[in-house]
């Protein structure tokens, strides 16, 4: 079974590696998915559950709600995304002249893992009609960044700081959206 303690502990050994060497952790930790689950536990609610902040590493858990969207966003560091339940589908985008646009995309399903370098812009959508779960890692402190963060409205691709109150928010109000449709 997972052990959320020895990966936390085996992540702050391997940051100095970088993030190969997290990639490593990610993958054999959603490798036994049902390990995962068991470790963490079944999600009750979707949102972002910090299982480590500190200023060269963060673990996030995170819990998509059904067919939530995020907006384009960069993370100012680098980040290793594990799922361990569901999919998760990103697309990446490159800066233009005033904007961004799409540059290209990647689906994660259960037991897949992706990279992302510390300039990526992406977006991320759970196309399914149920919660998804994944692992995150990311070189530094994902809520008090070394470098502003920045994310772009869904629908004018206008640039905004990076609002993680806000980024909340959107979990709160996907999931309350769900809910309302089960009733």
């Amino acid at each position: 079974m997972f052990d959320k303690d020895r990966f936390i502990q085996d992540c702050l050994k391997a940051v100095a590696d970088g993030q190969g060497a997290i990639r490593e952790l990610v993958q054999e930790a959603v490798a036994d998915r049902q390990g995962v689950m068991a470790g963490l536990g079944e999600p009750q609610h979707a949102g972002i559950t910090p299982l480590y902040v500190g200023p060269e590493l963060t673990i996030l858990n995170f819990v998509w709600a059904p067919c939530m969207s995020l907006m384009p966003h960069n993370h100012q560091m680098f980040s290793v995304i594990g799922i361990y339940s569901g999919r998760e589908d990103n697309v990446f985008w490159r800066r233009t002249a005033g904007s961004i646009e799409a540059a290209g995309a990647q689906s994660l399903g259960a037991g897949e893992v992706a990279t992302l370098g510390r300039d990526i812009i992406h977006s991320v959508l759970n196309p399914i009609g149920k919660m998804t779960c994944a692992i995150h890692v990311y070189g530094g402190d994902f809520f008090h960044p070394a470098r502003p963060r920045s994310e772009w409205d869904h629908e004018t691709l206008i640039e905004r700081p990076w609002d993680v109150e806000g980024v909340k928010t959107l979990f709160r109000e996907a999931e309350a959206r769900f809910n309302a449709t089960r009733t």
